[in-house]
């Protein structure tokens, strides 16, 4: 996409028009205030543009970051938020410098597609209280705040406000249908402004009054004896700041041809936003997906779009805040509401529902964790069990079957191996993975030789082992030859040798010479020593079966 710096402006004031009702209405749902999201939006918007990492993502307040903060503002008050934020943006430097970017790639789409549906459902029901026009009464978790909510309205109904959300969310919702382009939003928000000016709706609570401009920087709130206790949430603002803006500027990169982010830059840029964005008033930020998403398609191509949003906005706080602070509370909440609907891309959990039965438990499961948890927990559970999951599938994959008497496989030579069955050799070949997921498996089917002196484990197949599978393999290894059955090898590549003989497990194999490079080999050194231990005569040499020797050359 070639620089175009006409077109870049245009995008920046559109996604400027789109932001300024989002930028107010997190304000008002982290408790900080409607100021505190325009804060956010400028001082952050501007610094994550110049310093991150992406071309085309925009930064402010979010959604899913102001779930986090609302325990936090209920537990330590406005101070302790803008603290969190202030060690949260030391942390994602801290993650920057130490190039943890790369890693934020391993996350499950099922994890991201649940987490981004928990937290529409949370923001949808945070809006609860400006929606029906009460107070936001006391409670630890959304869902309680949401009842009460309900509670004090049946007690007291009063329908402006419904009215004004509902309606805000509508226009919206189907004006984005009808003319995509237009941001219905700001639409939505002006006519009802306008509607509770005229009508004197006294029930639609407006915002309230706004400074004429941002406040001088200042570290006033911060408190080096709540230092302690704050690490752990700004542990969780950091995590969260880092999983959406990576997210959000894979999405631009996707949404382009020939954009690509760098994510240790982009940490370093969003560590810079959260650490000033708190001198001047603001909470947390992280990249937007939807502001990002109508930047790109708005044509941005450079870094000059994002500035230019915050620059909007700024002027918006220096000249329009008499004007900003007429906003009802009810057209916010419409605002978020229809925010929360259009984050449920109903297609892409249909798709991932479908997929596998682990994608929808992991999907269904993070999606719940985020609505009664909190989002950083929901990730960590997601992630705990899509990765239990996915060893569990690794480890089914893993097999050993028995190869050196079986008449009924394919191109085996029935009196060849019915030959090694009456010298008492039986092979097997381990295929896939001998790790700690599904080691204890191939102990137990080696548990079960019987009549035979000499097992041969064909090894040239093991794509994988660790400490567990070789110290699996050792105890196996130790059993049989209690049992009076030596135990031979062929095939151990290379790279598994260092972890077999760390724990013991290859000088035990290679007691008698019994470690081969082939499986004829280990035969021939089979028949040898039950030769030599008088099990088995002298006879004359014997062929190697030709379906053993070619499948050795083929692994």
């Amino acid at each position: 996409m070639g620089r175009n710096p006409r077109r870049d402006l245009l995008a920046g004031l559109t996604v400027a028009i789109v932001a300024l009702p989002l930028a107010l209405g997190f304000g008002v749902s982290s408790g900080l205030g409607a100021e505190a999201g325009l804060a956010t939006a400028v001082v952050a918007g501007a610094l994550a543009a110049l310093f991150g990492g992406s071309n085309l993502q925009v930064s402010g307040p979010t959604g899913a970051m102001t779930v986090v903060l609302v325990p936090i503002v209920a537990q330590y008050g406005p101070g302790g938020v803008l603290t969190v934020g202030l060690i949260a943006g030391l942390m994602l430097i801290a993650l920057a410098v130490a190039r943890a970017g790369r890693y934020m790639q391993y996350v499950p789409a099922p994890v991201v597609e649940g987490f981004t549906l928990g937290i529409a459902c949370v923001i949808g029901l945070q809006q609860v209280p400006n929606a029906l026009g009460v107070a936001k009464p006391e409670g630890d978790t959304v869902l309680v705040v949401t009842w009460r909510a309900v509670e004090e309205f049946v007690r007291h109904p009063d329908w402006t406000a419904v009215c004004l959300t509902f309606a805000v969310a509508a226009i919206m919702l189907i004006g984005a249908r009808w003319r995509p382009a237009i941001p219905f939003s700001i639409v939505a928000v002006i006519a009802a402004t306008l509607a509770a000016q005229l009508f004197h709706l006294d029930a639609a609570k407006p915002i309230g009054d706004l400074p004429a401009g941002l406040p001088a920087p200042s570290l006033s709130f911060l408190d080096p004896g709540a230092l302690g206790s704050l690490l752990a949430p700004a542990v969780a603002v950091a995590a969260l700041a880092a999983l959406e803006s990576l997210l959000s500027a894979s999405v631009a990169d996707g949404m382009t041809v020939g954009q690509k982010h760098d994510p240790d830059k982009e940490l370093f840029g969003q560590g810079l936003a959260n650490l000033v964005a708190p001198l001047f008033g603001g909470v947390p930020a992280t990249g937007a997906i939807a502001r990002t998403a109508v930047n790109v398609r708005t044509g941005a191509g450079s870094r000059l779009a994002a500035l230019t949003h915050a620059a909007v906005l700024a002027v918006i706080v220096f000249a329009a805040a008499p004007l900003v602070s007429k906003i009802p509370l009810a057209a916010l909440a419409g605002v978020l509401l229809a925010t929360a609907v259009r984050m449920v891309e109903v297609g892409s959990l249909r798709a991932m529902a479908r997929a596998t039965r682990s994608d929808a438990v992991v999907l269904v499961l993070t999606a719940v964790a985020t609505l009664a948890l909190d989002l950083v927990y929901a990730v960590v559970i997601g992630l705990v069990v899509a990765g239990s999951l996915a060893l569990r599938a690794v480890a089914k994959q893993a097999r050993m079957e028995q190869v050196s008497f079986a008449p009924h496989l394919p191109g085996a030579d029935s009196e060849e191996e019915q030959a090694l069955l009456a010298e008492h050799i039986v092979a097997y070949r381990i295929d896939g993975p001998l790790f700690f997921a599904g080691a204890h498996r191939f102990l137990l089917e080696l548990a079960k030789v019987a009549d035979v002196r000499v097992v041969i484990l064909r090894m040239s197949r093991v794509t994988t082992i660790d400490a567990t599978g070789a110290l699996v393999l050792k105890d196996a290894v130790e059993k049989l030859n209690r049992r009076g059955i030596v135990v031979m090898t062929s095939g151990i590549r290379p790279g598994q040798r260092q972890v077999l003989e760390s724990v013991g497990a290859l000088e035990l194999l290679r007691l008698e010479g019994r470690e081969y490079a082939t499986t004829p080999e280990a035969i021939a050194g089979a028949r040898a020593h039950l030769q030599r231990t008088g099990v088995l005569p002298l006879p004359a040499q014997r062929p190697q079966p030709a379906s053993l020797i070619a499948e050795e050359a083929a692994s």
